[in-house]
């Protein structure tokens, strides 16, 4: 864009012609009968000063400047536009629809009429001209003399696609990185101004690309997000407009998610977690278990995250962490199939990222098989060994419980010819059973094939193999003992009952010769009693008793009785010693009589 400024009779006009623009004829002349082709709309531009028709009108054309003097009672905005078909005109006021009055006028030719003009009425007027095949606009500044203007947008712009895109000042613009980002500050006013700009406040240097009222900020980046700031200064004053710019940053994946890290590190135990991704991810876990779902994401502004299941909003049991970039799938039971979708939006754009669970049911194994039972010959088996599985890893065997076993089939193994070995029988009997005797048994040299029979070999063929077993072997070469009683001794020892009391004998272990040897070598010999019961008249013993003394008190609590207890001999009727009749309770010689109360008086 460039501007023509011409100073007619302290009037400023300005022509700003767009590359959009192209020039178009005042008349278009069509001969009759001939068909008129169809015209994008277009908005004429006419180069003259503004006319003041009296000192209180003025009638002006669009692409000039009209400055209010304090005598003017009308300004009137011409507005021509040709095309095929014919547009519509419409008016803006500082980029909002004209509100017309009985103040302010459409003319039947699509003139703009303010009539009194007021301080309120300054700024740019813009006029649209559309049709279907397209539109144009053209923009008139209404200004005071005085203080400078400046046309304003309170517009938000936000850019995620396109690669060069112009605003004017006082917009909101959001664009996403490496776009090239103009913003215009258009300026009217008399005496003319100038105009500077800034960043932040802090005032911006030639090289930022200014001319002619624009601001190029060519490939952007997140360092130039920052208020840009257009001020316009004459010597009647200045005006400040802004715009602040945001830069967005579509969501993107990231490698990690320092939230996730920070939790798996503080768990007590171990659970299982996933990252999504925009592929999809999966992770196998254990039924009954819970999960950690990270959504590990990136953005300006930071993104907003949205959880889905199966396409659908989530219903089963979660708790959301990390400010919902990590979700807590309590019991992944609930989410048997499907899969989680974590939607990250901004601005800029949005980003889809996915994983599935695959809940990794308990299951028997027979795939790995114990030892072989034998190293050859023709009864070698392996047993297939039960193992209870979860995602190949060996667990508790109680998980398969409620699994049905399958049969083990036992597999045969190492069924081959054995090597030449020593075969040998079972040891004959000794031929004595103490003192040393000899046994006896067969040693021959064999071969055990793979189908279960026996071959002789020759003694050189098991030789080269092992050393020949030996044949004869000494046995109970213990001595020969035996038990030895002495003779029983009287019968006088405690009465255990009626003429009954108990003898006793020694009992020796010795060898044939009459050698004394420790008991324990004829333990394995039935040993002989060392005590038995035996008739005596020593024990025939009974007690006796006498009648009861006479009650020493008639009454009260004090009275007692007694009587004489003895062991008598039964045949000599003569009393003995009283440990003879121990073997029966001793009746009681005294008691207690009369325990009634005493009467009174």
């Amino acid at each position: 864009e460039y501007p023509l400024h011409r100073h007619v009779s302290g009037f400023t006009s300005s022509l700003r012609t767009s590359s959009a623009e192209a020039f178009v004829p005042t008349s278009v002349d069509i001969p009759n009968g001939l068909h008129r082709p169809h015209q994008k709309p277009a908005i004429l531009r006419k180069i003259s000063a503004a006319q003041q028709l009296s000192a209180s009108e003025v009638v002006t054309h669009l692409g000039q400047t009209v400055v209010l003097a304090s005598g003017t009672l009308s300004v009137l905005l011409h507005c021509e536009a040709v095309g095929n078909p014919k547009p519509t005109i419409s008016w803006a006021k500082n980029g909002e629809e004209v509100k017309y009055n009985d103040r302010i006028l459409l003319q039947p030719d699509d003139s703009l009429q303010i009539l009194a003009p007021v301080e309120a009425d300054v700024g740019f007027y813009a006029c649209n001209a559309s049709s279907a095949l397209g539109s144009d606009t053209v923009s008139i500044a209404v200004t005071l003399a005085g203080k400078p203007l400046i046309k304003a947008s309170r517009a938000t712009v936000i850019n995620t696609e396109s690669p060069a895109v112009t605003v004017d000042i006082g917009s909101t613009v959001k664009t996403i990185q490496r776009a090239n980002i103009t913003i215009s500050c258009q300026v009217a006013g008399v005496p003319e101004a100038e105009v500077t700009w800034f960043k932040n406040k802090v005032k911006l240097s030639s090289a930022h690309h200014l001319h002619d009222g624009l601001l190029l900020i060519a490939n952007v980046s997140l360092s130039d997000e920052g208020l840009y700031s257009c001020k316009a200064a004459n010597l009647r004053g200045e005006v400040t407009e802004s715009s602040q710019l945001l830069v967005l940053e579509p969501p993107r994946p990231l490698p990690y998610l320092e939230d996730l890290t920070a939790m798996l590190s503080s768990a007590e135990t171990s659970v299982h977690s996933v990252l999504t991704s925009p592929s999809g991810t999966k992770m196998t876990v254990s039924p009954g278990s819970s999960a950690l779902i990270g959504c590990a994401v990136d953005g300006h502004p930071t993104p907003n995250i949205t959880w889905l299941y199966s396409g659908e909003p989530l219903s089963l049991r979660h708790h959301l962490l990390a400010a919902g970039r990590i979700i807590q799938i309590l019991n992944v039971s609930d989410a048997p199939d499907g899969e989680f979708i974590c939607l990250a939006q901004n601005e800029a754009g949005s980003l889809t990222q996915k994983t599935s669970l695959a809940i990794q049911e308990y299951r028997w194994s027979v795939d790995k098989l114990m030892a072989c039972s034998a190293s050859c010959g023709h009864k070698g088996v392996q047993m297939p060994q039960l193992r209870c599985l979860l995602d190949g890893a060996e667990v508790n065997i109680s998980h398969c419980r409620e699994n049905p076993k399958p049969a083990l089939q036992p597999v045969a193994c190492n069924r081959r010819d054995c090597p030449s070995r020593w075969m040998v029988t079972s040891w004959s009997p000794c031929t004595r059973s103490c003192g040393g005797g000899v046994q006896m048994r067969r040693v021959t040299c064999q071969r055990l094939t793979a189908k279960g029979s026996s071959v002789p070999m020759s003694n050189e063929a098991c030789a080269q193999v092992s050393k020949r077993p030996v044949d004869t072997q000494n046995c109970n070469r213990q001595p020969c003992v035996e038990w030895v009683a002495s003779s029983w001794g009287q019968c006088n020892g405690p009465c255990i009952g009626p003429r009954l009391a108990v003898q006793h004998r020694q009992i020796f272990c010795q060898t044939k010769d009459g050698t004394s040897v420790s008991s324990d070598q004829c333990s394995a010999l039935p040993r002989p009693l060392s005590t038995q019961n035996c008739w005596t008249d020593v024990c025939g013993v009974h007690w006796r008793v006498s009648l009861w003394t006479v009650c020493t008190a008639t009454c009260g609590n004090y009275g007692f009785q007694s009587r004489r207890v003895d062991c008598m001999h039964v045949r000599t009727n003569k009393p003995v010693l009283e440990h003879h009749c121990s073997w029966r309770p001793r009746p009681v010689n005294w008691q207690r009589c009369n325990i009634t109360p005493c009467e009174t008086g």
